[in-house]
């Protein structure tokens, strides 16, 4: 069994290379909130404290939602310390800036670097001048220019991590099978059982003998990579990878693309010219079909970034509820409902990746589908 290490390279390149769609689409607090509550204005008011515990919990789940410029461990809430280590900011505004995010302080005072001046607003980047003003616009949200960010944030840091850990943890087991004439070693031996799996369960039943081995590696490292990232969500770190709509996006369109570069002949007859299917009714079912393959991935996006970030929130509002009670039965319980719901999200980690690869493998397996087999449909 060979194991390729060209496809988790090109995974790695394409959400780098989509940074700037993870800034911009980056699913920030007023996604979370309720539209009456977005209606604030962009003032003090808008970074002051939350004083009651309800608030303050609320709080702390919005901030786990969102991506981050810091990485941050904990806070001291009477000093206000910071204990964690800053990121490289990298931005593109009237040429490449860089430089610490710690030049924000958390996002409470404004940045300035070559004469710019920049504001870190619910982990949104916007130039400003000296004072640090945002402007308001009409719906609620700041008005200012926000400059292209390439910076280094807490998701790309997951994906870096968990981008290493893969490389070599596959790496030394596809090594150790030709050490071993065939036999696996090492830590890797640990994964073959899900590798085999892979290959028995997902790819050969839905692409077919045939043409299974060239979507193996894709289908491998994508597994591998969203169950990682899943289980590393689940780590008190603050990681909230899978459930940032940028990274489940770039994740569906590489799917997307290999379906459509990959697709045989009889793939794209199906779509532009079905066949057994009176003339003018071809002409309505072409871009029918063709808004199909679109759809497809979309659903692909949605389903992974939903369920993960409900499981987020779902989790962390149960564990704030121990703080609500203050009555030992009261946190009794709710640690309790968490514990449960934890082992539940392992499981939802697991399944969130066969889904994704499942689903993949059987758009692989509809672009490869010979011509034989679409009569017998027929």
């Amino acid at each position: 069994m060979v194991i390729s290490n060209k496809p988790l390279r090109f995974i790695l390149v394409a959400l780098v290379a989509c940074l700037p769609l993870i800034s911009f689409a980056n699913p920030e607090v007023d996604t979370v909130k309720v539209k009456t509550e977005v209606a604030h204005e962009v003032s003090e008011e808008a970074h002051a404290e939350p004083t009651d515990v309800k608030s303050k919990i609320k709080e702390f789940i919005n901030h786990h939602l969102l991506d981050a410029h810091d990485f941050t461990f904990s806070v001291n809430e009477e000093t206000g310390e910071h204990y964690g280590f800053s990121l490289p900011i990298i931005l593109w505004d009237n040429g490449l800036q860089v430089f610490s995010s710690s030049k924000f302080h958390h996002g409470e005072e404004t940045a300035e670097h070559n004469g710019n001046y920049y504001v870190l607003h619910h982990e949104k980047i916007y130039k400003t001048d000296a004072s640090g003003e945002l402007t308001e616009g009409e719906n609620g949200f700041p008005t200012n220019i926000r400059p292209i960010d390439f910076s280094i944030t807490k998701s790309v840091i997951g994906i870096m991590l968990v981008s290493l850990f893969m490389f070599f943890l596959f790496s030394g087991l596809a090594k150790s099978y030709a050490k071993n004439n065939g036999i696996a070693s090492g830590l890797g031996r640990i994964f073959e059982p899900l590798v085999l799996y892979v290959r028995d369960e997902i790819a050969i039943p839905n692409i077919g003998e045939k043409n299974y081995k060239k979507y193996m590696s894709y289908l491998l490292t994508i597994f591998f990579f969203i169950l990682f990232l899943n289980i590393l969500g689940l780590m008190p770190l603050g990681f909230n990878v899978t459930g940032n709509i940028a990274i489940t996006v770039s994740l569906a369109i590489l799917t997307y693309i290999i379906t459509t570069l990959t697709a045989n002949k009889n793939y794209w007859g199906h779509i532009f010219w079905m066949p057994g299917v009176p003339t003018p009714m071809k002409f309505i079912l072409a871009p029918i079909e063709l808004l199909g393959t679109i759809i497809k991935p979309f659903s692909l996006m949605i389903r992974l970034y939903a369920n993960m970030l409900a499981g987020h929130v779902v989790l962390m509002s149960i564990i704030g509820l121990m703080f609500i009670f203050k009555s030992w039965i009261g946190s009794t319980l709710s640690f309790g409902l968490a514990f449960a719901l934890s082992i539940l999200e392992i499981l939802v980690a697991f399944l969130q990746a066969y889904i994704f690869t499942m689903l993949s493998a059987l758009y692989f397996g509809a672009g490869n589908e010979e011509h034989h087999h679409d009569e017998a449909h027929h």
